[in-house]
């Protein structure tokens, strides 16, 4: 195997794994950062997933470089699309116009501005970029790592050497490759303490994930797929716990799991807004540009009809999440098969045989995300464990605000909300107030130089629901690539910057003065418990 060495080697081209190298090369290190897919950016890219966001997002509550991106997915639309000109003056313009989120987009104008972010780094010689690259081993010296074994589509298999490695992967990959202590599922009570966790713990109760895609309407046109291999089976699921057969607009309202019928259009599907599906995550809105400029909108499909709850993705042989992968992939095509030929229209009759597979704006053939939308991962067994009883709002009955934490290297907000699961069981979906990020929550138990920087920090099944989303992995990278190129810089570890007053302070202070990273939210904010599902605050 040729051999690739750096100081840092960055597994995983997720939006915690590209903030991560950002953080890195702007401190002077050189940066490996390997992607298993045809794009970097993750649940934002190839998982198509519009950011979900704290409700103050315009004016508080993200990184300086976060919302960089977020204007520079806005300049995209503005720079290269025939836009109309009070649509393109719009400061806080939402290309999609989608209800989910004041920036839903097509992944595109993700991928180009993350490229954008990492362009000047290339010719520095400290950054290198491997796509279509997966992990497949680890070598260790006693409690380090000393390099990633991978295996690349275009350079074959290779070992990537580095001082520090950070784990960005969707599910965690390293922790498993290199027996580092974590946690898969769901925690019990006892062991967490949490109202809502549950009586006995159950490793295979993950949140259920989704294979997303993204669909136009042509209504004078026929545009019915092929009918899936296992529709007959989607056809009759049932869940015990669900209200409605799984291919229906019925679902379970996500806090109160009454039944809760979202049709696919309410009126006129060129209404900016509306309650229904298409307009819930629209991510291309053809009125935003001159008549006759495009034929339909664009909806991503991210809906509780798509949760695959059949099986877990970890603590499962590869054959059995193969299965899995290839079950919500089924389910999804059954999902849009339904709708093509037996959902109940909203003028009458049945079928919408109009919809078509938006493959060109997912980068695929069958319209389906290149990437299936991961909710839960492995997750690091930490110097430090965010549980409900830190952020939930019931939870922490009788307090106003968060806990907060001494350590923190920025902050976030999202309703602690988990999809139904592998278990399976229903929703859960609860308050949250608006949180820290606590460098404890960053740092293994054992390990010295691997550090997390997605979705398996040292969360429980409970509070990964609401550490989970796009900003706060962003955030979560953006420190934890800080903290590696820092503990090179220092010569320490990342336990001894935490555990040294005097290293923590000045970490602490290099986050918020050079990058900007808010550690605390303002006293108003902090105290304004999240209740909605979702929205915005100007």
């Amino acid at each position: 195997m040729k051999d690739l060495s750096a100081d840092i080697v960055i597994i995983g081209g997720g939006l915690g794994g590209v903030a991560a190298a950002l953080s890195a090369l702007r401190m002077g290190r050189s940066v490996i950062l390997a992607e298993e897919t045809c794009w970097l950016g993750g649940q934002m890219t190839t998982q198509a997933v519009p950011p979900d966001e704290n409700p103050w997002i315009e004016r508080e509550g993200g990184t300086p470089s976060y919302l960089k991106l977020r204007e520079s997915i806005r300049a995209y639309y503005t720079r290269n699309y025939p836009m109309l000109e009070e649509v393109a003056r719009d400061p806080k313009l939402n290309p999609g116009s989608g209800n989910v989120s004041p920036l839903c987009a097509e992944p595109r104008a993700a991928v180009a501005a993350l490229d954008d972010m990492l362009a000047p780094w290339f010719a520095t010689g400290r950054l290198t970029v491997l796509m279509h690259t997966k992990a497949t081993g680890v070598e260790q010296t006693g409690d380090r790592f000393d390099a990633v074994t991978v295996d690349s589509r275009d350079n074959g298999p290779l070992v990537l050497r580095g001082r520090y490695v950070i784990d960005a992967t969707e599910l965690g990959d390293l922790l498993e490759l290199g027996a580092v202590e974590h946690v898969i599922g769901a925690e019990s009570r006892d062991q967490t303490g949490e109202p809502a966790a549950l009586e006995v713990a159950n490793p295979m109760d993950q949140q259920a994930h989704s294979w997303c895609f993204a669909m136009s309407y042509h209504p004078d046109e026929d545009h019915t797929i092929e009918r899936p291999e296992t529709y007959d089976y989607w056809k009759d699921y049932k869940l015990d716990f669900w209200p409605g057969p799984q291919l229906s607009f019925i679902g379970p309202n996500p806090v109160t799991l009454e039944s809760d019928e979202r049709p696919l259009f309410v009126g006129d599907s060129d209404a900016k807004a509306a309650p229904d599906n298409w307009h819930y995550r629209r991510i291309f809105y053809r009125r935003h540009y001159p008549d006759g400029t495009y034929p339909s909108d664009i909806c991503l499909v991210n809906w509780p009809q798509i949760d695959y709850c059949d099986g877990p993705l970890v603590g499962v042989s590869p054959e059995e999440a193969a299965r899995h992968l290839e079950g919500s992939r089924q389910l999804s095509l059954s999902m849009l098969y339904w709708m093509q030929t037996e959902a109940p229209r909203h003028d009458g009759g049945q079928g919408y045989r109009g919809l078509k597979p938006a493959g060109a704006a997912m980068g695929t053939l069958d319209g389906l995300t290149v990437y299936p939308y991961i909710r839960e991962s492995r997750r690091i067994k930490a110097l430090f464990t965010v549980t409900e009883n830190h952020v939930g709002v019931e939870a922490r009955e009788g307090k106003t605000g968060a806990e907060v934490f001494h350590d923190s290297v920025g902050v976030g907000s999202y309703r602690i909300d988990l999809h139904p699961s592998t278990a399976p069981r229903n929703y859960v979906d609860i308050a949250n107030w608006p949180f820290q990020i606590p460098l404890g929550a960053l740092i293994p138990e054992r390990v010295e130089n691997l550090l997390p920087a997605c979705k398996n920090i040292g969360s429980t099944h409970i509070t990964n629901g609401c550490y989970r989303l796009h900003p706060v992995e962003w955030n979560i990278g953006e420190s934890v690539g800080a903290l590696a190129a820092y503990c090179l810089q220092k010569g320490e570890s990342p336990r001894a910057v935490r555990e040294t007053p005097a290293l923590l302070e000045d970490f602490q202070r290099l986050l918020a003065g050079d990058f900007g990273i808010p550690l605390a939210w303002s006293k108003e904010v902090a105290e304004t418990p999240r209740m909605e599902l979702f929205g915005r605050v100007d």
